[in-house]
């Protein structure tokens, strides 16, 4: 494991038409740096504005807040720019793996409702099995995208929260009531990943 890479959960939400793809995953990595004390890490969108940042190399920061401040009030920083090198890896592999017993559940509506009256109102919807749901075990609520996991409960070893978790993937698109509204909600299936493989 490295320190310098956190747990991170992620939603694959791609269509697979090649067989050959089955196994590929594209990301966009979100550089975590370990630094040393008293520095920054500050990125450019243009390489150039960082390359005459760099050849200057020492620079007077005027920390002081608002323009018309007095000399003796103002407060400056010397600092030196230099160059770090980011190590982005050339090969990652995941396994992943389908969970036969979870269902992912996106386009949610933004309604003002906390997160957790919303994962109630989930629940009671996809425990009934009218709605085509079962009992279900947890709920997640995934703050970086949004999305909600679902997980069913195991009945005594048989699968018959796979059956659920199945029909409830080929419907697609499920109508939930939410407050004084009906919301058309995108289930999909759960995909949980591990590294495997980092150079």
């Amino acid at each position: 494991m490295l320190p310098a890479l956190p747990e991170k959960k992620m939603v694959f939400k791609g269509l697979v038409t090649n067989k050959e793809d089955m196994d590929k995953l594209m990301l966009t990595p979100r550089i975590h740096y370990p630094l040393l004390g008293s520095s920054a890490l500050i990125t450019f969108e243009k390489a150039e504005v960082a390359q005459r940042i760099i050849e200057v190399k020492e620079h007077m920061v005027e920390l002081s807040y608002g323009e018309e401040v007095e000399e003796v009030d103002r407060c400056r920083m010397r600092v030196q720019a230099g160059p770090v090198e980011v190590l982005l890896p050339s090969t990652l592999e995941m396994a992943l793996i389908r969970s036969c017993r979870s269902i992912l559940v996106s386009e949610l509506p933004s309604l003002g409702i906390p997160d957790e009256g919303l994962l109630d109102k989930l629940e009671l919807f996809f425990s009934k099995t009218k709605n085509g749901g079962g009992e279900v075990e947890s709920r997640e609520f995934l703050d970086d995208s949004g999305q909600v996991v679902l997980t069913f409960m195991q009945d005594g070893g048989a699968s018959l929260s796979s059956v659920v978790v199945e029909r409830l993937i080929a419907r697609g698109h499920v109508e939930v009531p939410i407050g004084k509204g009906k919301y058309k909600l995108k289930i999909s299936p759960h995909v949980n990943g591990d590294i495997t493989n980092l150079q």
